[in-house]
């Protein structure tokens, strides 16, 4: 197990748009700032960029929206056009209350708002960003550029900020990975005193994630991505991170569902 790690931001990228090429864009400009990849790191890039590149931008004022978006739109107080759209990147509503839109989205992610943003996206609220249609394809199209590119074995791995239950603040996690382990699982394993491991399993990807944010930041920073160096041990075969999310079946919090004025 590696004790030490860095994460280094790659700084000085420039402003995406739909259809640039986001692999070589990272590597371009690690060639700029003297960094060379090395077997093992791991490419963390912020899911914003992706989705900018992947044409996800989408103007409210081309939203027409449906019944079931006029009322939940009532009972949370969110603009029927961006409630629309989140209805349209999800699979289950999971908490309709006011002020809140918790979802389930087509790719299995529960977080609110399907994940769809307004921050740092032109167009002064009227225009939204929504998460990559498959955020596991997006990291493995960059892991293969990249990899193909420099000759190094890499991961990939795509972030973004969601909020966790029973906790203050945000964190950054990993909705799409390509070529690396998302788990170190030590079940099985015994610790100091003896004792065999029954349940624990670390999320790592989640960990990498947040490490990266760090030095990505948010709001006015333009730091969309960093590498991680010095956790070889983590890189594999792997690709997919839908195994990341749990279960409802072993959810120990239920939802409560949509419940206001309008139901």
């Amino acid at each position: 197990m590696s004790k030490k790690f860095e994460v280094i931001a790659v700084t000085g990228l420039p402003e995406f748009g739909s259809g640039d090429n986001l692999g070589e864009a990272i590597l371009s400009r690690l060639q700029e700032m003297g960094f060379t990849l090395e077997d093992g790191d791991i490419i963390v890039v912020s899911q914003k960029v992706v989705s900018k590149v992947e044409g996800r931008m989408v103007r409210l004022s081309d939203v027409k929206p449906s019944e079931r978006a006029i009322t939940l739109s009532k009972i949370t107080g969110k603009d029927p056009r961006f409630v629309e759209l989140v209805l349209r990147e999800s699979s289950q509503i999971e908490v309709a209350v006011k002020g809140h839109l918790i979802v389930t989205t087509k790719s299995g992610i529960t977080c609110a708002n399907a994940g769809i943003d307004v921050s740092n996206v032109e167009g002064s609220g009227e225009t939204v960003l929504l998460l990559p249609v498959n955020a596991d394809i997006s990291a493995k199209k960059i892991r293969e550029y990249i990899a193909a590119k420099s000759g190094k074995r890499i991961g990939v791995l795509i972030s973004d900020t969601h909020g966790r239950t029973l906790r203050e603040g945000q964190i950054n996690v990993a909705i799409g990975i390509s070529g690396l382990k998302p788990f170190k699982d030590y079940r099985g394993a015994a610790d100091m005193k003896g004792y065999v491991l029954r349940v624990k399993m670390i999320n790592v990807a989640d960990e990498l994630a947040s490490a990266a944010e760090l030095v990505m930041g948010q709001a006015t920073e333009r730091t969309p991505v960093a590498v991680i160096r010095g956790l070889d041990e983590l890189i594999g075969e792997h690709e997919g991170s839908g195994e990341l999310n749990m279960p409802q079946e072993r959810w120990l919090f239920k939802p409560v569902g949509i419940t206001g004025d309008g139901v």
